[in-house]
């Protein structure tokens, strides 16, 4: 299994139908926050992120943030206010542990979770290392930290070569 796979693209976290996620009988989301679900640093979700946040969640399918954030209080706060789980601190993607928490806080197992995020190199990574489906999205913003932009994306165009999520 490549770590560098996913199994979808789609522009928008919001563009993940009800019915595709229970297809493949997903029970739970472990989510990336920055540029997944708000623009890096921001705390404004948008709406139809919102929406769809309430359309999970009344499906009984769980959600946990899962950040690289190194703001822990601003995780906090928008978990508690999305009414979602979140892990504690910096979830050291790529590394296996902030996913394997986010299960635990979710008390689901890997083939029934889906990793969502905006970075190949750690959000797909980590879900794949522990074996969850894996779903890349177009960043919602263009700010976003300085070894990012000049070193991950450069390096995931030449990966997809291309291929993330583009409008219809």
């Amino acid at each position: 299994m490549s770590l560098l796979k996913t199994d979808r693209m789609v522009r928008r976290v919001s563009e993940l139908e009800l019915a595709w996620l229970a297809e493949r009988g997903i029970r739970g989301i472990v989510s990336d926050l920055d540029n997944t679900l708000a623009a890096w640093h921001g705390d404004e979700i948008p709406g139809d992120i919102l929406a769809w946040l309430e359309a999970v969640k009344s499906a009984k399918i769980g959600v946990c943030l899962c950040s690289n954030t190194r703001r822990p209080v601003r995780l906090a706060r928008i978990a508690e206010k999305l009414e979602v789980h979140h892990v504690p601190g910096n979830a050291g993607k790529p590394g296996r542990t902030g996913v394997l928490k986010a299960l635990e806080l979710m008390a689901v197992l890997p083939n029934e979770a889906l990793m969502v995020g905006d970075q190949l190199f750690t959000d797909m990574v980590a879900g794949n290392r522990v074996g969850l489906t894996t779903v890349l999205v177009n960043p919602l913003a263009n700010k976003e930290f300085i070894g990012t932009k000049l070193i991950s994306r450069n390096a995931e165009k030449l990966i997809l070569r291309g291929e993330r999520a583009r409008p219809e």
